[in-house]
């Protein structure tokens, strides 16, 4: 899933017109529980930007800082202690949370709560500078909280801090890539137990619900969360021959034909057939993280050109694990990968076709699908060990199919190791009995 194409560098963020002296340092980070582990790393971030404070809005990054997932706002200041002003439920975001919890109380007063809990913050008239993740965030609430925040005494300019969130959840802790090694193992059974119920003449939704059932007695969650602005998921997409191929508003290679206009996306009720692609895009939702997976199956075999296409897809991610290594810029990866599909004569048709090519190779995952960082033109950031990132090569042949295949990578200092661990082959299922 693309993102913002773009060059990070959140090393300082300079403000309007002036110069800020000083900086305040945060404790180091040994014994520190995951989350104040977290928190501290962001405000090393604020403080080299300059920045007095972020303010979390939204509940994944709630999630990830606090533990609890219970609607509020966290206010982390550049140093010092944190709070989740929660509105509800409280009570759960009490026993739940690691950092101070508190009652959001009323949203008017709000500015008057923070003065009085951080009063050399926002007791003193003083201009401040608190990020948000402006990336997320409702316009109709932040009009809310600019009114709110400038109400007392405090002059508040809220400013975008969605690079510095984004940045900071890139680098995964062994407990992340535990949860995303885990939705991987859940996808292996999953997709094992179904497969053998695939069989020409049953729709698309039809087989889907098999391994969604494997999947959720498993312990899949049942949604995969998304932060692009109307970009949704479900469990993932199973897509067969042309239907597979059909444009979609989804931000990646194969959309699906969905079941109408309501759910332009995904499965469809589309009747599976013998000797055409069928492209099994799935995920899997653990205690929050989540892994993504592309497997190609036929029952039969494979046309020779979508064959073709298929090995390119696998010679593909072959010569891109070998560029998954720490220092090397996403942007090379990306551009590897184009110069490969042409190369094979498959430049038209990678990663979609025509005007709904999207323009990437891969993407970070983790509590989110399409997170940083991204294998993109202009994403100049260097891979970093402790990333983890999906690489999709697929081709789109508009009535006929998608091909390709998708695995989640960890970055290390001595190359990827594959989280994804159903096996990579072509899945070939046998013709129906009567042949």
């Amino acid at each position: 899933m693309a993102d913002e194409q773009r060059s990070l560098d959140t090393s300082r963020v300079e403000r309007e017109g002036e110069e800020v002296e000083g900086s305040r340092e945060p404790a180091p980070l040994t014994g520190l529980t995951e989350q104040e582990s977290r928190i501290r790393r962001l405000q090393q971030l604020l403080c080299e930007a300059q920045l007095d404070a972020y303010l979390v809005t939204q509940n994944v990054d709630l999630y990830y800082l606090t533990g609890s997932m219970q609607a509020g706002y966290l206010l982390v200041p550049a140093a010092g202690e944190p709070t989740y002003y929660v509105r509800r439920s409280v009570a759960r975001a009490v026993a739940e949370s690691v950092v101070r919890t508190t009652s959001l109380g009323s949203f008017r007063s709000f500015a008057a709560t923070l003065a009085a809990d951080y009063p050399q913050l926002l007791g003193g008239g003083q201009q401040l500078r608190i990020a948000t993740e402006l990336d997320v965030l409702p316009a109709q609430l932040y009009l809310k909280l600019n009114e709110v925040l400038n109400a007392g005494a405090a002059h508040v300019k809220l400013t975008d801090g969605s690079p510095l969130m984004r940045s900071l959840r890139m680098i995964k802790s062994d407990v992340e890539v535990e949860r995303i090694a885990a939705a991987a193992a859940v996808v292996e059974e999953a997709l094992a137990a179904a497969l053998p119920a695939m069989r020409a003449g049953m729709q698309e939704l039809e087989w889907m619900a098999l391994l969604e059932l494997e999947l959720r007695r498993r312990g899949h969650i049942g949604l995969m969360r998304m932060r692009g602005y109307n970009q949704e998921i479900m469990t993932g997409m199973v897509g067969s021959g042309e239907a597979a191929a059909e444009p979609s508003y989804f931000d990646g290679p194969a959309g699906g034909r969905g079941l109408g206009p309501a759910a332009p996306q995904s499965v469809s009720r589309k009747l599976l057939a013998e000797d055409e692609p069928i492209l099994i895009d799935i995920g899997c939702c653990i205690d929050g993280y989540v892994i993504d997976q592309t497997r190609t199956a036929v029952i039969g075999s494979l046309p020779e050109e979508l064959l073709q296409a298929y090995e390119t897809a696998v010679s593909i991610i072959r010569r891109t694990e070998q560029m998954l290594r720490p220092g090397v810029s996403c942007e090379a990866v990306y551009e590897q990968a184009l110069r490969l599909a042409d190369e094979a004569g498959l430049g038209a048709h990678f990663m979609g076709c025509g005007a709904d090519q999207v323009r990437f190779l891969g993407h970070g995952i983790g509590l989110e699908i399409d997170e940083w960082p991204v294998l993109a033109a202009g994403f100049a950031t260097p891979l970093a060990a402790g990333m983890v990132l999906a690489v999709e090569p697929k081709f789109t042949f508009p009535g006929k199919g998608v091909v390709g295949i998708e695995n989640t990578y960890l970055i290390t200092a001595d190359g990827p190791v594959a989280l994804t661990r159903t096996p990579e082959e072509l899945i070939i299922l046998p013709r129906s009995r009567h042949e």
